[in-house]
């Protein structure tokens, strides 16, 4: 067996399926994101077995998205847990056969309180789509699977359709990272899009200045009193003019120019990258990432230093990572 060989037809065959889904999407999708957009109650994800995993992850994703979602497993579904539905909900049934018992037998509550569904199935002919209000095609054909009978293809198909629709509902709704934030608070995600570099940087006394005007000597002290490692230069209207850092020190040297009176405008970085205090701490991190700073200035409306931002700030603070 060539492993290497097998896993790579796997996956081109899973890929494969997904294409051929995509390819008979019609208007019924368009029937579903109404729906889901529309829905004054809380969309509720359904299934069995693997679909019901699947389900899960989808109702997870649409949860973090900005649409009030849920996961009701089909089994505990008809023990008791159809109490969770109102009228004003919107049903996501996940099922590849579509007539499995569990999902079929909660069909007739969910039809009698007059609740749409919006079906996820490969078989068009099942009693889950003959029922439903909106049915989305996820055809997977037996040999893409396992004896005919191992959910890989279908399943794969099916949680690539749900992810579809939730970045739908999310363009549709104008969902912004900035909300996505909102549902994330905990965790590297949360602090990458609710930092603002506001919350992190150096300001105030603790911010490093120079004028212009001024020698070598003073800006190393500037440097290493306020442990920045660099120092914003302003010119006499208070303006930001350029940045020194530790580097540029260093290559001051490397050139034989020892003397700490040479004035700071000769070593600076003239019109470094700079940023405003009200923007994310993340983009401040992709922006230093891209060109290779580990030092930013903040700066206001009028170009004026109001701050330090540093590479570890970041760090510190579980924005990097």
């Amino acid at each position: 067996m060539d492993v290497i060989k097998f896993i790579k037809d796997e996956l081109n065959l899973e890929a494969k399926a997904i294409k051929q889904v995509a390819d008979r999407i019609d208007s019924e999708i368009e029937g579903a994101i109404d729906l889901l957009f529309n829905c004054e109650g809380k969309v509720v994800v359904t299934g069995m077995g693997k679909a019901g995993i699947i389900a899960r992850k989808i109702a997870s994703t649409l949860a973090s998205t900005g649409t009030t979602a849920i996961f009701l497993h089909a089994a505990e579904g008809i023990h008791g847990d159809l109490g969770l539905l109102d009228k004003k909900d919107v049903v996501v049934a996940v099922s590849n056969s579509g007539n499995t018992d569990e999902l079929t037998s909660i069909i007739p509550f969910i039809k009698f309180r007059k609740i749409p569904i919006i079906a996820f199935t490969g078989n068009l002919q099942s009693i889950l789509a003959k029922n439903a209000t909106v049915v989305i095609d996820c055809f997977v054909p037996k040999d893409y699977e396992p004896f005919g009978l191992v959910p890989t293809s279908s399943t794969t198909v099916a949680l690539a359709v749900g992810d579809a629709v939730a970045i739908a509902l999310v363009k549709k709704r104008k969902f912004k990272k900035e909300d996505f934030a909102q549902y994330h608070p905990g965790g590297t995600i949360g602090k990458k899009l609710i930092y603002r570099i506001s919350d992190l940087m150096h300001s105030g006394v603790n911010n490093p200045i120079v004028k212009s005007d001024v020698k070598m000597k003073r800006a190393i002290i500037e440097m290493t009193s306020k442990g920045m490692g660099c120092t914003n230069i302003i010119d006499s209207n208070g303006t930001l003019v350029g940045i020194i850092t530790d580097g540029d020190l260093r290559r001051m040297m490397e050139k034989g120019v020892a003397d700490l009176n040479t004035l700071v405008t000769e070593v600076m970085v003239e019109s470094p990258k700079t940023m405003k205090k009200e923007e994310l701490a993340v983009d401040a991190l992709n922006l230093m990432e891209q060109y290779k700073i580990t030092m930013l200035p903040i700066v206001d409306e009028n170009n004026k230093p109001i701050g330090m931002l540093h590479m570890h700030d970041l760090i510190d603070a579980g924005v990097v990572g």
